[in-house]
Parts: C-alpha cells; structure tokens; sequence
C-alpha cells in the first residue's frame, strides 16, 4: 500500500517474519533511573508496558493517514492544560511517511547541543534494534518509531487494523472525540489474538486505562455518586475478575460504552466534542513522557535519534489528546532529558546541557502563566530536579573529581535554575519581598560550598584519625610522630588548595566569592577542633607548639586566600574576614610558654629556698671562695635559656623579655636571701650607756678592779652586741657571701652574652632583637647584688669591730688610766682580721670591704671616747695619747701606701678628725661652747635653763650633745660641779 498503516498483504516476506520474532524476543523496558516521578503516582495496575502501547496507539491514531477519510482535523488554536486542542492532520504530515535516507542533522539537537549518535549509518539513519542480524532496520518515520517504542510487528498490525475498523465505523469523527481503549474493545474479540491469555492481557489493560483516565485522574474530578462512574467501576471489577465479551452489538459493551462516554464527554470548556479519557493529569503526563522517551535510541541510551525534528512533530500531534501545551511539552521534555541523564549513569553530559537548555524555556514558561495546575507540576518536577542535584552539590566533593569536573558546571547550573524557578516564581514568600533582597543563586552556592566541605572536612578527619591509630599500632617505638590536628591542618591546606584550583572556577559564576565562602568555612570546622584541643592543653609540649604552628600557618593561608578572593568586593572582604575569627595560636603558644616560664621560675625559687636553707657559705668549698649554691643557680639558668631556645616557637625574641624577667626576680630572690640574717651596722654597735659625770678617786678605783676582772674573768659583749653565733655568719662565712654576690653580679653579664648568642640563631629574630639589649638585661638582680654586699659588708665591718673584737675595743681601750689602755691591743686584733679578710673575699670588693671595717673602727674609736661609759675618764693632757692612737689607727688602714688610698681615709676619718681636738680644749672653754651652740639650738628661753640636749649619734663639734659628753668624760672639778649644777648628772650609772 502507498500509505504506512494500510492493512499489509497477507505474503508477508520470511525476513519480516524473522524481524517480527527477533522484536518480540526484545527487552521491552527502556532505562530506568532511581528518581521518583514527579507527576503523581498511576494505579500500580498499570506496567510500563501498558502505558507505552496506550501511548503508541494514540501516536498512530493521531498520525494514521488514509486515502478515505481523516480521523482528524486541523487544529486552529494553541492548546492548553485545561483546554485541550485537537491536533493537525496526519494528512498534513508527510514526514510520517518520508524514507529514512536523509543524514541532514537535526536542527534540534543542534539547538540543544547534542552530538550525533555513534551507532548511526550514513545510509540509513535508523538504528537496529537487536544485534540479531536477521533484523532489519526501518525504513520510514513511521516504522523508526514503532522500533524507538519497542513495539512488536504484530502489535503494531494489530493497533493499524484496529483504527481501520474504527474509520469505517466512524466516518469523519475526529481522533479527539475518540475514546481509542472503548472503541478497540469494540472491535476486538478473543479470536482476534492469538492465545486467550494474551486476549485476556489485553482487555485488562484497556479497561485499567480506561479506570485511570476516568475514574482515578480524570481531567474534571468525578462525583462519588455519579451513576456512570459508579457503573464503569463495577464492570471493571467484574471484568478484571473474569473477561467481559467484547465486540459489536455485545449487550456488555453497550452498558460499558454509556458509561465512558458519559463520563469522557462531560465538557466545562464548552469543547463537547472532545472526550476527556486520557488528558487528565498525570496520565497524560505519563503517556506524554513515554512518546517524548522514543526520541532516545533504543541501541544507544544516551544518545537522541537523529530524526528528533520529524519525530517530534508527530509526537506534538497528541496534545489534543492528551491536553499538552508548549508549557507542558517544555516541561516534560526537561524532565525526560534530565531523567535519562540520570538513568543512563549521568555519563553524558550534553543531555544535562540540553536539560539546562530546555529549563531555560520553562524559567519563561514559570514567569508567565497563572495556571495553578501547571505551577502545581512544575514545582514538583523543579523539586525533583533540585532535590537530586543537591544531593550531589550538598558533597560535591564526593561527587566530582578532576575527570567530571563539566558535569559538575551543568549540574549546579541545573540546580541553582531550578532553585530560582522555585523561589521567584513559584514562592509567595520572595514576591511579597523587594527586588533584589534574595540573590537565590549565590545563596544556594553558598549552601553547597559550606555543605559539601564540612562534610569533606569530616571525611578527611575521620581517614586522619584512623591513618593515626594505624600508625600507633604499626610503629609504637617511633619516635616524636606528627600530632594529628598537624597532619589534619596540612590536609585542610590541601583541600582548600584543590578547593580554589578545580571547584572554585566553576562556583564564582554564581557566586562572586566562592573561595572566599569555602575557606571561612574550613577556617570554621578547624577552628572548632582547634578551639578543643587547646582547651585540654595544661602544658607545652613539642605536640602543642606543632599543633598551634600548623594552625597558624594554615590560617594565614586561609585569610590571603579570602583576601586575595574579595579584593574586588563592596566592602573589601571585611564581611569573609569577619567569618574567620582569629585562632589566636600565636596567643596560646604565647600563653603556654609563659605557662612553661613561670613554672620553671617558681621552681627555681623553690629551689633558692631549699638551697639557702642549707648553705653553709664555706670558704672551702672552692678555690674562689663562693658557695656552691651560686654556681648551681647559675647552672639551671643555662639550662633554662637553652631550654627556651630550643622550644619550637616562632616568637622567641617576644617571649623572651617574660623569661628574662622572671630569672631576675629568682637572682634578686637568691642576693636577697643570702644578706638574711647577716645583721645590720645597728645589730652590732652597743647601746650608748645613760650620762654620769666623772670624778677623780672612786670612780676610777673601780675602774681599774672592773678592768682587771674583765681580764681575769670571760669577755663580756656590750648592750646590744649579741649576735647568732652560728658558723654561718661568721666572718669567713661572711666572705663567702660577699664573694658570692659577686659573682653572681659578674656573671650577668656573661647570661646577657649568651641569650644574644642564642637570638642570632633564632629562626624569627630580627637585627633589633638583638642590636637593642635593653629587654634581654637582668635589671633587678644588679641592685640587688650591690645592696646585698653593702649591707653584708657594712655587717661584717661592724662584726668585726664591735663584736669580735669587742673586748679589746670596748672593754680595753682607754678603761682607767688611759695611757695604760692604749689602742695598740686592738690594732693587733684588727691586723689579723684584715689578714683574713684579704685572704678571703674577692680583690674586686676587698677594697670595699676594708673601707667598712676602716669606717667601722672609726665610729667604734670615737664611740669609746664619747659613750665609754664611766669607766672611761680624760684629761686635757690625754689628748695627746688619744690624736697618737688615732694616728696609729689611720696608718693601719695606709699600711705604708700598700692599704687604702689616703683620700679615702681622710673621708672617713673627718668626724674623728673634727672631734678630737676637743679634747685638747680647756674645761671652761668647752662649758661656754656647749652654751653658745645649745642657746642655738634651742633658742633664747635655754638661756636661763639650758636644756639636756638628745643624744643624735651625729658626733659633730658644733653639736650640743657632743660637746656634753666630752664634759661628762672631762676628768676635770670644774667639769663634774657644772654638769652637778646644770643637770644633776650621778657619778655613777
């Protein structure tokens, strides 16, 4: 016949035959995808299979062309969802029929982008539908699309003769007024077919269509109590349950045709001739993605026929039907490209492009119709959509890799479409908004960036933690391994480094900062497991310095990264930077080396007490003459400096002021415990004895027998003299002291040289780290040390002087006749301690510490002439003696010119040197000089009664109290009647 659907001759050719059966032996289910259909459900009842042959017959009923009468008509407007249009005429559509011999491409998939399939011919564009060779390959549109629907030969004569019974028995009715499932029924009985199980087959899914579009999604909702549904719904129990008889004139038939057609041409739209039985949504969804599903070859998945473009026209001859409209056409079609991307192993990425391509429409589509129906579908199928692409965005990082890096692009740019359609056109919410208020794009890259690398940054935790303990267990004699969070901290350097080579590219056409987003985010999920570690840190350790290092790094990484990312934003960066509070590594390291400082500090003071406790300051104990104890501190300093060096931080030269400071307190602790209880000038010097005046006689009598029972008898310390006598604070042990001190003070110097040392080998240390060395000097213990050696040495002179040789001084100098008390006893005495003395202490303080002992005798000179006691009597005449004794005193310290310098004698010797030659002064001359300077002193009212004036200790020759006390020692009548006179002073205490 010169028409494809006339009836075929009866000698059909054995190689058909073959064909036919090579068809029939094909799988007949087209890929699958796991995506949920975003159309609504059907009746389970109804296979895959069912609904392909239904939409088959609609495609052949709506394209059949005869040379009698059409059974359609030419569709003068656009259709749409709730008014369905008939299609245009089969007669009208010569494609159906053209030979498949033109290798032109088609103009859609060039529209869409897609390549050509591979398993294509020049000669014939057409694919084989099975590798049985026997097969042969269709030759016309028409045959191409009964092999892309995988519809057997004998169907396919089947549905042909079927729709000729129908023309002759409907002349000139239109396909749309057309209910196809009833009219087949009626022109088909069990004979017709083969078997009785496939007649049986047959009939129920005829009737299971006619359920669905009538009864379970008609296009109008139906009435529960609507008499023909009610009807339709019993016969098809009953027929599911045991065949009805169908054919012309069948009494069953007839109570089934009045109950379709009542229900198929009820009409709302005022179309009465059309009849509504499969333009109900979603099987006309269904059936439509079937049809549009035809356009893929059935020997290449993945690929679309190259006949799409006269495919396709035919394939829009049912939307009268099946009430589809460019919208929906736009829609389904998106659907499908997307669903067999998917179902195909998302291996082809121009199908997700062409998807992408397609949605652009529908985005126009979504902006511009009311329909809610159509609102309704397309928001589940975006929904669809958006729901899979994010459940790879949401981890793209698992999903992508550097080899699908493009499907990465189409798929984002599928998603964030979706999402825009979802949010600006379909929610209430974003239109009741101002313009411009939700950038829905950025916002979902923003969503995936941080989604998709909190999760990679989980991933590469847990394989971190997991490589650890494996290499605990594999290596448990390894020594100093790389802490966790370090190796973790370089893992997250490195996804950020990929981050911004492979992902970032792609991100920042949605998102401008897609960098800077995804290391805020990695800044954050490192941070959290920072901020844990670092609260459980109670010391430094080597991990925690190369944990905070590796932190501190990575952050500087991540920050130029951020920055570098938004140097062209609004406000700089700031609002990224302001993601990414600091970690303040730095800080903590900072913190746990002065941590390690003070702890290293206080035990070092701990040890100075323990240690001093139990110095003996022997001058023994080294050649040098200083305690142990100091070299020992000085020892544990040096460990502690290099110590300090060799922690790995990068702030040695910040910290190390801390450092410094707190060995300081430490040295200046130990100079100060080492003068505790060493006395003071004021421990040793007597308490000056109450005034008495002197008389000739008794007074020295009593003397004398005093003088011979302090030789005779036990030495006997004046008031105030006592004094531990431990060996440690002997004198010996007193230059041990000193020397000590000393050394100490000389040492620092030696300390400050080698932290300079240790700084030019830091690897953060800069010129003035070193150059400037005013915060690497020991400040306090300097002071100290010379305070400390002041107050020894001035303890150790007056020891000496008044409590050594206390008995030659105090008890023997001038007691009685002075001219047979004479110093020389006591210049001895105090030979043979300087003797040791100089034997002793360092040659840098023996100067100073002559000098004390020198001061010290001089005060213990004149403290005998002025508060000796009555013991102690002089005459005018004794002051000769008395300027020779002190000649002798002085010449002791000159030593001829090998001892103290005699500008330093003369210095301390100008208050003796002043005083003595009152001595030589008259009795009356001194009572009237004691007048003069007392009325000056306490003014005009002293001169009826002079005052008793207070004893100072400043022996001055103008001083009043002065002046008394050589009269109350004045062995004179004239002395002893004025001061009777004056003061009524006792002769004796």
């Amino acid at each position: 016949m010169a028409h494809l659907f006339g009836e075929r001759s009866q000698g059909q050719s054995k190689r058909e035959k073959t064909m036919s059966s090579s068809l029939s032996s094909l799988s007949l289910s087209a890929p699958v995808s796991d995506l949920p259909s975003p159309f609504g459900d059907l009746t389970t009842t109804l296979s895959d299979t069912d609904i392909r042959e239904t939409a088959y017959e609609i495609f052949v009923a709506v394209c059949r062309t005869s040379a009698g009468k059409p059974l359609s008509y030419t569709s003068q407007s656009s259709p749409s969802p709730s008014q369905p249009q008939p299609s245009p005429p089969a007669s009208d559509s010569p494609s159906f029929q053209r030979s498949l011999t033109s290798t032109a491409a088609s103009k859609m998939k060039k529209a869409l982008g897609l390549k050509s399939s591979s398993s294509g011919s020049k000669n014939s564009p057409g694919k084989e539908i099975s590798p049985a060779k026997s097969v042969k390959k269709p030759v016309t549109v028409g045959e191409l699309m009964r092999v892309q629907m995988r519809v057997s030969e004998n169907v396919d004569t089947r549905i042909r003769r079927g729709l000729l019974r129908i023309s002759a028995s409907q002349l000139g009715k239109r396909v749309e007024s057309t209910v196809l499932p009833l009219e087949f029924l009626q022109q088909f009985k069990a004979s017709d077919f083969t078997d009785q199980r496939e007649y049986d087959a047959w009939q129920k899914r005829n009737l299971r269509v006619l359920e669905a579009g009538l009864l379970l999604h008609p296009r109008s909702p139906v009435e529960k109590s609507d008499a023909a549904a009610q009807q339709l719904r019993k016969i098809i129990r009953g027929a599911l349950e045991r065949p009805i008889e169908t054919g012309k004139n069948n009494e069953s038939m007839q109570v089934l045709r009045s109950a379709v057609t009542s229900l198929a041409c009820r009409s709302t739209d005022g179309f009465s001739d059309f009849c509504h039985w499969a333009d109900g949504f979603p099987l006309n969804l269904r059936l439509y993605e079937v049809l549009l599903e035809s356009c893929f070859d059935v020997n290449e998945e993945t690929s679309i026929i190259e006949e799409v473009d006269e495919l396709m026209e035919l394939i829009k001859k049912t939307w009268g039907i099946l009430g589809i409209n460019q919208m929906l056409h736009n829609l389904c079609f998106t659907w499908v490209l997307f669903n067999c991307f998917v179902a195909t192993g998302q291996v082809e990425s121009d199908l997700l492009d062409a998807a992408n391509g397609q949605l652009a429409e529908v985005a126009k589509d979504a902006k511009a119709t009311k329909d809610p129906m159509y609102s309704k579908i397309l928001s589940s199928t975006l929904s669809a959509i958006l729901g899979w692409s994010e459940k790879r965005l949401l981890a793209y990082h698992d999903t992508f890799d550097g080899g699908n890096l493009e499907s990465m692009q189409s798929i984002v740019s599928l998603g964030v479409s979706a999402a825009k359609i979802l949010v600006e056109d379909l929610s209430n919410e974003y239109r009741r908004k101002r313009k411009g208020e939700v950038d829905v794009a950025r916002n979902r890259i923003d969503t995936y960036i941080r989604s998709s690398l909190r999760t990679a940054f989980a991933q590469a935790s847990l394989t971190m933690m997991e490589k650890a303990d494996s290499s605990r267990r594999a290596s448990r004699n390894q020594l100093n391994p790389t802490p966790v969070l370090a190796i973790l901290a370089k893992d997250v350097g490195d996804l950020a480094a990929k981050e911004r080579e492979l992902f970032s590219p792609i991100l920042k056409g949605w998102h401008p900062f897609a960098a800077g987003v995804a290391v805020a985010t990695l800044h954050a999920c490192y941070g959290n497991e920072l901020k844990q570690f670092v609260s459980g840190i109670t010391e430094l350790t080597p991990d925690a310095v190369q944990v905070l290092r590796a932190a501190d790094k990575l952050e500087k990484d991540l920050v130029l990264v951020a920055v570098e990312d938004s140097v062209d934003s609004d406000d700089g960066g700031k609002a990224i930077i302001r993601e990414m509070p600091p970690y303040e590594a730095e800080g903590a390291i900072v913190n746990l080396v002065k941590a390690w400082i003070k702890t290293r500090v206080d035990r070092l003071k701990e040890w100075v007490d323990r240690n001093l406790q139990q110095e003996v300051w022997n001058p023994r104990a080294n050649k040098d003459g200083f305690a142990p104890s100091a070299v020992e501190i000085l020892r544990i300093i040096d460990e502690i400096l290099d110590s300090f060096f060799q922690l790995p931080i990068p702030m040695h030269p910040a910290i190390l002021p801390d450092l410094i400071a707190g060995l300081d307190r430490c040295l200046q602790y130990y100079a100060t415990k080492a003068k505790s209880g060493c006395g003071t000038r004021n421990t040793f010097v007597p308490t000056m004895p109450a005034l008495t005046r002197c008389t000739t006689g008794s007074k020295l009598q009593g003397v004398r027998k005093k003088k011979e029972k302090s030789h005779n008898g036990q030495r006997k310390n004046p008031p105030g003299a006592t004094m531990n006598g431990d060996n440690a604070f002997g004198v010996p042990q007193l230059c041990v002291r000193i020397n000590t001190l000393q050394r100490l003070r000389s040492e620092l110097e030696v300390l400050e040289k080698r932290v300079i040392t240790h700084l030019r080998n830091c690897e953060s240390a800069h010129a003035d780290d070193f150059s400037n060395g005013l915060e690497k000097k020991f400040d306090l213990t300097p002071d100290a040390c010379v305070e400390s050696i002041q107050l020894v040495s001035e303890a150790l002179a007056y020891k000496i002087v008044f409590h050594d040789l206390s008995h030659v001084l105090w008890d023997g100098l001038y007691v009685g006749d002075p001219s047979s008390s004479r110093i020389e006893p006591f210049l001895q005495e105090l030979e043979q301690s300087l003797l040791l003395i100089s034997e002793t202490i360092n040659d840098r303080v023996r100067t100073r510490i002559i000098s004390d002992i020198m001061r010290a005798s001089f005060d213990g000179f004149l403290l005998v002439l002025l508060a000796g006691g009555p013991s102690r009597a002089f005459t005018q005449q004794d002051s000769h003696i008395i300027e020779d004794d002190f000649k002798n005193l002085k010449d002791l310290f000159w030593a001829n010119g090998d001892g103290l310098p005699v500008e330093l004698i003369d210095k301390y010797s100008t208050t003796v040197r002043a005083v003595i030659p009152l001595f030589r002064a008259d009795t009356d001359s001194l009572i009237e000089r004691f007048r003069q300077v007392t009325i000056e002193a306490y003014g005009s009212s002293a001169r009826s009664r002079l005052p008793l004036p207070a004893t100072s200790g400043q022996w001055n020759p103008t001083e009043p109290n002065t002046l008394l006390r050589i009269l109350c020692y004045r062995n004179d009548e004239r002395a002893t009647r004025f001061l009777k006179k004056t003061y009524n002073l006792p002769k004796k205490l």
